[in-house]
């Protein structure tokens, strides 16, 4: 990791833990939001130490990228909790073999940015 890289990374992680610190839930409940600054704090440890070895650059800026995207919409919605993805129609349908692969392989490739790791780590 390039020195610049690393200070990028380390920036986000400073401004992850000052924005819980500031953050105030939707609701305005005391218990809400010390509930949401502890999912915030415990994700973001959770995430930085599980991506800690990761060498490959463009790895990393994928990581940087999920970990802005995340950060914009948590305070654009003001909910740290990642947004879920909207399944098309019939994105259920009950089809088995080489069409439900397919759209498995679908989902995975349409997934945001900010919900790759979140799968990994719930």
């Amino acid at each position: 990791m390039t020195p610049a890289t690393r200070q990028k990374v380390l920036g986000l992680y400073r401004k992850i833990f000052q924005i819980a610190k500031k953050w105030q839930s939707a609701s305005g409940q005391t218990e809400e939001t010390m509930k949401e600054k502890e999912y915030i704090k415990n994700e973001a440890r959770t995430l930085f130490r599980k991506n800690k070895h990761v060498t490959d650059p463009k790895l990393i800026e994928q990581c940087i990228e999920e970990c802005e995207a995340r950060i914009e919409i948590g305070l654009h919605y003001n909910i740290p909790y990642p947004r879920p993805i909207h399944l098309p129609p019939m994105g259920l349908a009950h089809k088995q073999g080489r069409t439900l692969r397919h759209q498995e392989k679908l989902r995975k490739i349409s997934k945001p940015i900010y919900l790759k790791s979140h799968d990994e780590v719930s």
